[in-house]
């Protein structure tokens, strides 16, 4: 039996895609499986189909629809998921959707709609998830907490045509840091991971012509690849890893860095900086051909 058998997950956006993967994967392995989706007629339907594959295939889910970025929506999520499985111990936030445009050319409802869903929507359901973990330590009671976000590389190296996304994505990130130092001592673990996989969001213009799957051979960017990262990471034997944040895809995972200082530069004449001392000083690292580098990709700076 997997040790993760008897768990209880709340996933959100789980109709489709990456949540649907992760949903089948915890189902398989014991865990019974709340599938948040938006309530939509399509989101709807996706889900239920979620839901009875893993029920015919022997194990417990139930659909609850709802705005992840609502927190009435988000109340009766755990409130179901308690009523229904008596308890809460992995936490999923996948919902999110885009609104690509260039940072002159977007909307103020582009930017607000993308970052509700994205940043607000893993906020409301964090905030509901760590504070009935905390509750319970409080209370006496046992905790088995694991939260995992779902950001992006768009974070770290920004997209031009992505603003809204690229800013939700790192807010994601940071939020998911404070709580790994918030809730370490309750021994509850909070992780992000970014994907690289196919999905709704992959699915027009270039994107998809870059994600699209093989005629044959390995499918790297089948959103299943990245369901055993999480089902470790909400594992027991998981318990170390807390504050942490993953590139996954295909047959790879990447760790990656945590923010740091890079080289530093004393003023050579003491004091304050001027100008000129500034430009003479920083000028040879900051070269023409300075780039940033993503596994291969160069990337010229912004």
């Amino acid at each position: 039996m997997s040790e993760l058998n008897g768990k209880v997950a709340i996933i959100t956006g789980a109709g489709r895609g990456l949540g649907r993967e992760e949903a089948l994967y915890l189902a398989a392995r014991g865990v019974s499986v709340v599938v948040n989706d938006v309530d939509r007629d399509d989101a709807n339907a996706a889900a239920k189909v979620t839901v009875e594959e893993i029920c015919d295939a022997g194990g417990k889910a139930i659909h609850v629809a709802g705005d992840c970025a609502d927190t009435g929506d988000s109340a009766r999520v755990f409130q179901t998921a308690l009523e229904s499985f008596g308890d809460i111990n992995i936490v999923i936030n996948n919902a999110g959707f885009c609104r690509d445009n260039t940072i002159f050319s977007m909307t103020d409802e582009e930017f607000d709609s993308v970052v509700r869903v994205h940043l607000r929507g893993h906020f409301v359901n964090m905030r509901a998830a760590t504070s009935y973990w905390r509750n319970k330590a409080k209370s006496g009671e046992p905790v088995y907490g694991r939260l995992i976000s779902t950001s992006s590389e768009a974070m770290i190296f920004g997209s031009a045509g992505q603003p809204n996304y690229a800013a939700a994505k790192a807010g994601i990130t940071a939020m998911t840091m404070g709580a790994a130092q918030l809730l370490a001592k309750y021994g509850v673990t909070c992780n992000v991971i970014m994907p690289r996989a196919r999905t709704d969001m992959t699915n027009s213009g270039m994107t998809a012509e870059l994600f699209k799957a093989p005629q044959e051979g390995f499918d790297v960017f089948n959103p299943a690849n990245v369901a055993p990262l999480v089902g470790y990471l909400s594992s027991e034997r998981a318990a170390q890893i807390s504050g942490e944040v993953f590139v996954v895809w295909g047959g790879r995972v990447n760790i990656v860095q945590r923010p740091r200082l890079d080289v530093f530069y004393d003023n050579p004449k003491g004091g304050a900086w001027d100008e000129d001392t500034l430009h003479d000083t920083l000028s040879d690292y900051f070269t023409p051909d300075h780039t940033m580098v993503l596994d291969g990709f160069s990337v010229p700076p912004q």
